[in-house]
Order: structure tokens, then sequence, then C-alpha cells
């Protein structure tokens, strides 16, 4: 499918302009994070935003209301979160966050920083278009799923199986290799595309690409199902550290929360899942993360409904919203109407009112038929209308 026009995916050289303002969306390849970093975003956008820093589904951040957008360059350039001028859209690089530390095949972590390289070092991969989504998958599972378009997947601990357009091609490539092909096949889809925003919309892009590389299947493939893996609480790290996983409420971590977070100095991966890691703590300070950052309103308690919703921007940031969507899933989780599971009974075929929406299982909330944001998976979707919310 060519698009007809280049694709609009903002960054923080070229903001979207939100209903409630400038939105710059900063890209955080394998979503690892500094605690300097996570301090200066904070102070960043208690100054410069509206003083939350967003998580979003490919792992990056982004911040709303931008007031200075040249003061916003300076500043997230002097904190390395804008490495290349010419490439910043493009370093979308999803990995299985727990990678290295707590299970997989490999540790994937070490290909994130030369894939990054690589892709900022090429003059040409400057035009990839930045909806591009590039995954490292430790052979868990856990981001495979994610359909990103160029990919690869541990099969064991020193070979990978190339994915594309988000399915296993059957291609087994050795983990010295697997940058370089990735590179090589992003070079291939400027070959191959004529406007196209994913390899996706190319007809027959994975076959393609494959071939263009010259490379054959020689496996059997396996297959990637959608995953809401998300690592919640303790998590106990194979070198005997810990790990903590920490949910966060709707995606929006305020800016106080996240300067508590940049003060335990430790290592902070975003995940796919609007939330974080925390990695390589002693038992003891784990313990006091958790005392502390728990009455703040992150999560580490798997079990709770928070965990269940997501939703789109809603009123004011989308022009499109019917309704303050974030407020109304705030309301339904306090009040008890995000239940654990799906009910038996039949969803309402008609609107219901926004105080009266009772759900169970994974959910998402939208303001429009757009239903922008949508996780994928098997999910209940909220929508609004002009009467209230249908449920399907």
């Amino acid at each position: 499918m060519t698009r007809p026009v280049p694709d609009s995916c903002p960054g923080v050289l070229r903001l979207h302009q939100a209903a409630d303002g400038p939105l710059a969306r900063i890209r955080v390849p394998g979503g690892r994070l500094e605690p300097d970093q996570l301090r200066d975003l904070a102070e960043i956008t208690l100054e410069l935003a509206d003083g939350n820093i967003e998580l979003t589904s490919r792992g990056n951040l982004q911040l709303r209301r931008v007031r200075d957008a040249s003061a916003l360059t300076d500043r997230l350039d002097a904190a390395g979160l804008l490495p290349s001028r010419t490439h910043e859209r493009v370093r979308n690089i999803v990995a299985s966050p727990l990678s290295g530390r707590v299970g997989g095949r490999a540790d994937v972590h070490r290909l994130v920083a030369s894939l990054d390289e690589g892709l900022r070092t090429a003059p040409r991969l400057a035009d990839l278009p930045g909806r591009i989504l590039f995954t490292l998958d430790d052979g868990r599972g856990d981001v495979s799923g994610l359909s990103g378009d160029i990919g690869v997947h541990a099969v064991d601990s020193d070979t990978f199986a190339l994915v594309l357009a988000g399915a296993d091609t059957g291609i087994r490539i050795g983990s010295a290799d697997a940058v370089d092909v990735m590179l090589a096949a992003a070079d291939g889809f400027l070959d191959l595309s004529s406007g196209e925003w994913r390899l996706h919309d190319i007809d027959d892009g994975a076959a393609r690409l494959a071939d263009h590389l010259g490379l054959e299947p020689v496996a059997e493939r396996m297959e990637f199902g959608a995953t809401q893996d998300i690592p919640i609480g303790w998590l106990d790290q194979d070198n005997g550290l810990v790990s903590l996983g920490a949910g966060v409420r709707l995606g929006a971590l305020p800016a106080r929360t996240a300067e508590f977070l940049a003060a335990v100095e430790r290592p902070i991966f975003v995940t796919p899942w609007r939330s974080l890691v925390v990695a390589d703590l002693e038992e003891w300070p784990a313990e006091q993360v958790v005392r502390v950052l728990a009455p703040m309103g992150l999560i580490f308690d798997a079990d709770s409904p928070w965990l269940l919703v997501s939703a789109c921007a809603g009123q004011p940031g989308c022009a499109k919203s019917r309704t303050d969507v974030r407020s109304d899933v705030t309301d339904a989780v306090e009040s008890g109407r995000v239940l654990p599971l799906s009910p038996t009974a039949a969803h309402p075929a008609e609107p219901v009112p926004r105080a009266e929406v009772r759900a169970g299982g994974r959910q998402h909330w939208s303001g429009c038929d757009r239903r922008c944001g949508r996780p994928r998976g098997a999910v209940t979707d909220i929508v609004a209308t002009s009467d209230g919310y249908l449920i399907n």
C-alpha cells in the first residue's frame, strides 16, 4: 500500500501539533535509560512540558505541551538523548527487557548499541519512515509478536531467526551477523519501497526482501503470537541480583516519580507495555524502592486492574476524541468496574453511560473509532460515542 504523503511520525525535531499543544517523541533504543538521563527528563518535562513522561508501545517516550522546541532540542542533546539529528526518528528498536538478566536464550541488549550505531552512521537509512520498527527477541517471544518490520529472534545462544513483517522467514543467521543482516534489510526496504511506511504495506514484502538479501529458508518457521507479558514485581536475576518490574498508570510517569527512580542509580528499561524495569539491585535496596515508590503510584502487583487497561490520549490531547478517556478509565478502575476476567454475559448492543461501563480482562478505551494505541492480541474495545461507550 503506497502512502500518498511521507509519514508524519513525530520526533524531537518535528513535533506533532496535538490538540493540547506540541508533542515530542524521544527514541530510546532498547528502552534503556541511564539514571542521569531520567533525571534530566524529569527536569525537562517540568520546565518545558506538562510535567509527565509518557511511555509508548515501542518503548519510546513522549513529552506533551512542549513550550519551547529549541530549548527542548538543546536539553535532550545535552542529555545524550539526541545522538543524531538526521536519523532521530528511525531509531525504533525494541528488545526483550529482561534479556541478559532473567532467562532468555541470548543477551540481545548487546546488539542494541551496534544496531543503533549502524542506523545512525548509514546516510541512506535516514530516509527510512519513522514508523519502521526493529525487534530483538531473546527467544522468550515477548517482542517478536509486536509485528515489527525487521527483527531477529534467538533460537539458541548463537543463532537467530530472521523476522520480517512480524513473521519468521525460516532464515537462520549467526549472532555475529545479526546486526549486519538487519541493516542490510533496512537498506533493502528502501530499494523495494514506493513510499510505503511499513514492510507490511509492501505486497509480498517479507518474501521479496528475503530474496533481495539473497538468503534462503533453512528451518521450519516458528509462530509468534501477541503477548501481554508485562514483567511486574520482584524478578530474580540469573546473577543473584534483582530487577523490579513496575507498571505505570496509563503509561504516564510523573516527573516527581521519575526523580525518585533516577535516585536509585540503576539502569532503567522502558518496556513496550508502557511499564518500567529497574535492574541490577541488591535485595535490601530493592525492598526500599518498592516501599517508597508503590505509594507514589508505581505498580508492583501483577494482579492490579491498572495492568488490564490502556487508553488513547483522549481529550484534551486529541481533537477527534469525544471525551476525556483517561479520566473515565481512572474512574472505572478506582470504582471497581475493571474486572479480572470478562463477564460471561454478552456486552450490551447500545452505548453505556461512562459511569456504568463494566468490563473484564484486557481492555482498550478509545475516544473515537480510530482506536489509537490499541495493543495487539485479544482486547475488549471500549469506544466512545456521542451517547456513551460501546463495548465489544
